[in-house]
C-alpha cells in the first residue's frame, strides 16, 4: 500500500500506550491495533480528529504517502 501509518512513532514520541490512546480516543484497542498495523481500510475523520487531539498532532503526522 503506498500510505503508511506512523501513528507508532507518534505514540513513541509521546510515550503514550496503546491501551491509553484507545481510552482517549473512545477506541477498543483491537480498533486501534489494526489501524496502526494498517489493517484497517479506512478510517473516518471523527476519529482522526480524536486521535491528533489526543496525541498532540497533525493528520499528516500520522501518514505518508509513498509511490509505490
Amino acid at each position: 500500500m503506498a500510505i503508511i501509518i506512523r501513528l507508532d512513532r507518534i505514540m513513541a514520541d509521546r510515550k503514550m500506550s496503546l491501551n491509553e490512546l484507545a481510552e482517549r480516543v473512545g477506541m477498543t484497542n483491537v480498533n486501534l491495533s489494526n489501524l496502526k498495523t494498517g489493517k484497517m481500510k479506512g478510517i473516518r475523520f471523527e476519529t482522526m480528529n480524536a486521535i491528533c487531539e489526543a496525541l498532540d498532532c497533525q493528520p499528516g503526522d500520522l501518514f505518508e504517502h509513498t509511490k509505490d
